[in-house]
């Protein structure tokens, strides 16, 4: 029997030190709220309205601690700079996951929270030990107002920020998600009604938070979760102010499959092969930033970043650049055939096309770039072996990789890398052009043959015309007739526990690296870029495999 979702997220690994230590906390934080509101004789009168007031004071301080812990995954130049030296204590590139951890626990002490709020309401009014009805202290008092106020916020980011509608409308995702500014702001200001006072009247003053501590009795844990808002803030603003230095974007490839490759020249901007960035392009909107993998290595003069027309954002900028969905359709279809750029590149299948901005009346749009952000794959020259696994468009990190370590190996500077295992699963054999060139180039300066290998797999059902071709071209040929490599595509879907079952087979017996025998343990770092089902498919090979001679960790890429 497999491992079940629950053993998966709770009880492996860092996982169940990660849960022990949080939810430790929160329960901490309710049981301390609900302790010093039950025991505080100053109290006496709201404690007559028994145990939903104090649920609400307990799950109040945990929404309190959450609404500050949830924007720190979300400093991101401060994580990049901290990463290097703290991922032997935490994950950071699993931050986008902390914070999703962070808002399931803020959806459900808001609902404990909230709803203790509502009998609060309703036996103040029953009871009367207050002057005032439920609808009074709900609609009129600030308690209430920014409550409901940040509720309605909440529905609206949490509604938006499922993967199909981020998928599908990033734009829904990314307005959404500013909103919570204003829930911040909410937060920050939500005890300013001075409900939890041990006087019949609110004790007010003119200032801000605008009620005095000597009547009421809150915690001010404003105090101490506003730090992390004014951090994110300070980022924001820097990271306007980076992104307003000089950049121009120089050249557009089209490839088959609707790949746009920009090349933007910024000549402040500094990376790491592996590492992505925020693109903005102000003629389509002022105000989004999308997330992309930089595909050039550092070496290059410029940066590059390869995107699929699949949203609204990307199919209009295809349309901006006037390479909308027929353009890239008949580039596909040539592609199939394997007919264009024959007249330029002989022998290459699915190539580019450059758009000619001097026939554009329009020219080519002013762009924003924003970055560069860690990612996992930044590790791989701290491995003996890298296994680099992208499917479909997710392979662009490792297009910056493999750059990178062919510029690398012409210096003879690869560190402790000594085999690097390339797989690419793609669906359609178009997609494979964007990609080939540098896949023949890197093939081509291979001293040493077994350094790198490519593993391409194509899971698309082969038509008739094309698996005739494919047999009369494959036929005692030098290179495969779809990708042109001298690594022949595999057609299916790869089993991935068959494969991570032979390497470390191959590794243990000394077969895989010279010398491998006296070592106490080979380390293989296997980073992944592409859908999670795949991603689910490759851990558990790799947890399974794993032993005291071969350990094989997993990384995936997360925007």
């Amino acid at each position: 029997m497999g491992e079940t979702w629950f053993q998966r997220e709770f009880l492996t690994g860092r996982r169940l030190a990660f849960n022990v230590i949080f939810y430790g906390l929160h329960f901490f934080f309710f049981g301390y709220g609900w302790h010093s509101q039950a025991t505080n004789t100053r109290l006496a009168g709201l404690n007559s309205l028994g145990f939903s007031v104090w649920t609400s004071r307990g799950a109040g301080l945990v929404l309190a601690f959450d609404g500050g812990l949830i924007l720190i995954p979300m400093l991101r130049n401060i994580i990049r700079v901290v990463r290097p030296k703290v991922q032997f204590l935490f994950p950071a590139d699993e931050n986008i996951w902390f914070h999703r951890q962070v808002a399931y626990s803020m959806a459900f002490w808001s609902m404990v929270h909230t709803t203790a709020h509502y009998v609060n309401f309703i036996n103040v009014e029953r009871t009367q030990i207050r002057k005032q009805s439920a609808q009074m202290i709900h609609y009129t008092q600030p308690g209430g107002i920014t409550g409901h106020f940040m509720l309605l916020i909440m529905m609206l980011i949490y509604t938006t920020a499922h993967h199909k509608i981020r998928n599908q409308c990033f734009e829904a995702f990314w307005y959404t998600h500013h909103l919570a500014f204003f829930f911040m702001i909410g937060i920050y200001t939500h005890a300013t009604g001075c409900f939890v006072r041990d006087s019949v009247n609110p004790d007010l003053i003119a200032t801000f938070p605008f009620y005095s501590t000597r009547h009421c009795l809150g915690y001010l844990s404003w105090r101490f979760i506003i730090w992390p808002g004014i951090l994110y803030f300070g980022e924001r603003v820097y990271r306007e102010y980076r992104a307003r230095r000089a950049t121009r974007l120089s050249k557009v490839l089209v490839h088959p499959s609707g790949a746009m490759e920009l090349r933007i020249v910024k000549p402040s901007f500094k990376y790491t092969a592996g590492q992505w960035l925020f693109i903005q392009v102000p003629e389509l909107s002022s105000f989004q930033w999308h997330p992309f993998t930089i595909t050039s290595a550092p070496e290059d003069p410029y940066v590059s970043i390869h995107i699929r027309q699949v949203g609204d954002f990307t199919k209009a900028l295809g349309d901006r650049l006037g390479v909308g969905p027929s353009v890239v359709a008949a580039m596909t279809t040539a592609a199939m055939k394997g007919s264009e750029r024959k007249d330029v590149y002989t022998g290459s299948r699915g190539d580019f096309v450059e758009i000619d901005s001097s026939t554009s009346a329009l020219g080519l749009p002013a762009v924003r770039i924003d970055g560069p952000y860690g990612a996992p794959a930044e590790d791989v020259f701290n491995c003996e072996v890298a296994i680099l696994i992208g499917a479909g468009i997710g392979v662009t990190p490792f297009a910056s990789i493999l750059k990178h370590i062919w510029y690398r190996q012409k210096k003879g500077n690869l560190g402790t890398l000594r085999r690097v295992e390339f797989f690419w699963v793609c669906r359609d054999a178009p997609s494979f052009g964007w990609f080939q060139s540098l896949l023949q180039e890197v093939e081509a300066a291979q001293a040493d043959p077994n350094f790198l290998r490519i593993n391409v797999y194509l899971t698309q059902k082969i038509g008739e015309d094309m698996l005739w071709n494919i047999a009369v071209n494959d036929a005692g040929a030098e290179y495969d007739p779809l990708t042109l490599l001298r690594t022949r595509t595999m057609f299916g879907r790869p089993d991935w526990m068959t494969i991570y079952g032979r390497m470390h087979q191959v590794i243990e017996s000394g077969q895989y690296l010279p010398g491998s025998k006296s070592q106490l343990k080979t380390k293989v770092g296997t980073y992944f870029c592409g859908p999670g089902v795949l991603a689910k498919a490759i851990k558990e090979a790799c947890v399974h495999h794993s032993s005291s001679s071969v350990d094989f960790s997993f990384a995936k890429e997360h925007f």
